[in-house]
């Protein structure tokens, strides 16, 4: 199909990439475009593609299928691959021998899905870190059943449909000969046991939804998006598999006084003009403590000054970043008639009256402009 992007383009990866890479990519995709964490209009639609072409890249039946034929199935006389051979696998099945489809054994264990989690920190919790407990809701091995889903003094009985494969056999015959195919058991829905005395606690799934409370270090220096990993603190496995993991994504508030870039703090503070001009000795907030700050005499607003260690500590190393200081000179707009005339005699004295004859004063070239010379 002419509108189908090539499937290991989606994933992003090579048409040579081991079956490892292509689950790490496909894992990576997924959790970037699941719509209960990307609320964009396309992730959906994404989501759904990334899916698409890993059911059929994961599957190394339907790989070599797809590097053959690309997006045409064969079996479909030219129309459009979807991901499932269908009938085309049961032709190997009669000439090579085997089952088209899952053979994944029913009762492997199973790793448990995935959780992600949005904690949202103060500024200095992330400069300084932060220990805090959180409660998520996560599936947990029922306590009653221990995952068996059978009643406590029972337990399961094998599938006597699929003798507890999970998989049940349909035999077609064809113009090419018979076919089997091979499909999830309709008697045990794949699970290959059927459980007669079901838990009253789980009803039989095994599982159950829990608050789990989960005690978590938010290392010094973590940063506006950073992810935190707790391995095993996702959902619980099935028939012994072990645990996912539990993303921690940190979304940092902005502070109303200092702003951050990598270590780095940068903030404003305002200087009179007699400060500026005159020199003077300031007290400068930082995330550590209170500093002081020499202002030379003559000081132009926007210069910054570095104070050095006062900045964020670093995530990975010793030693923190800078705080860049900038001051900015205000100008006032309330002067009583004293200040007025202190100023105007200012000016005066400094040949910076509007009618002063300093041609080589900011005002003078400032008036020259406005004339068009």
């Amino acid at each position: 199909m002419a509108d189908k992007r090539d499937y290991y383009e989606v994933l992003g990866v090579s048409k040579g990439a081991g079956e490892e890479d292509i689950k790490k990519a496909y894992r990576k995709l997924a959790r970037q475009y699941h719509p209960d964490v990307n609320k964009a209009a396309d992730a959906e639609d994404k989501f759904k593609e990334v899916k698409e072409a890993y059911d059929v890249l994961g599957d190394g039946q339907k790989r070599a299928m797809y590097d053959q034929y690309g997006h045409v199935d064969p079996n479909q006389g030219g129309g459009g691959f979807s991901g499932d051979f269908g009938g085309f696998g049961d032709i190997f099945d009669m000439f090579f021998g085997g089952g088209g489809g899952n053979r994944r054994d029913p009762n492997a264990p199973q790793r448990g899905s995935d959780l992600q989690y949005t904690m949202t920190i103060e500024f200095k919790e992330a400069a300084f870190g932060k220990e805090t407990d959180i409660t998520i809701p996560r599936t947990e091995q029922c306590d009653t059943c221990f995952g068996t889903g059978a009643k406590p003094g029972t337990k399961p009985d094998a599938c006597s449909k699929c003798h507890g494969s999970g998989q049940e056999e349909v035999v077609q015959n064809t113009p090419f000969g018979r076919m089997v195919n091979r499909r999830a058991c309709s008697s045990c829905q794949g699970r290959g046991k059927i459980i007669r005395e079901k838990c009253g606690t789980c009803h039989g799934a095994g599982s159950m939804k829990k608050q789990r409370k989960i005690h978590v270090r938010i290392p010094a220096g973590a940063f506006d998006g950073a992810q935190l990993r707790m391995s095993g603190e996702g959902e619980s496995g099935q028939r012994g598999g072990p645990g996912g993991d539990l993303y921690i994504i940190i979304r940092v508030k902005q502070h109303e006084f200092f702003q951050r870039e990598e270590d780095d703090i940068y903030c404003e503070v305002p200087l009179t003009f007699a400060q500026a001009a005159l020199g003077d000795e300031i007290e400068i907030p930082t995330l550590h403590d209170k500093v002081k700050l020499k202002i030379p005499a003559g000081t132009q607003t926007g210069t910054q000054f570095r104070l050095r260690g006062k900045g964020v500590p670093h995530l990975r190393g010793n030693g923190n970043g800078d705080q860049h200081v900038k001051v900015v000179i205000v100008t006032p707009t309330k002067l009583n008639d004293e200040q007025k005339e202190a100023l105007r005699e200012f000016a005066n004295v400094s040949g910076e009256a509007p009618s002063g004859t300093h041609e080589g004063t900011f005002f003078d070239r400032m008036k020259r402009a406005f004339r068009g010379d």
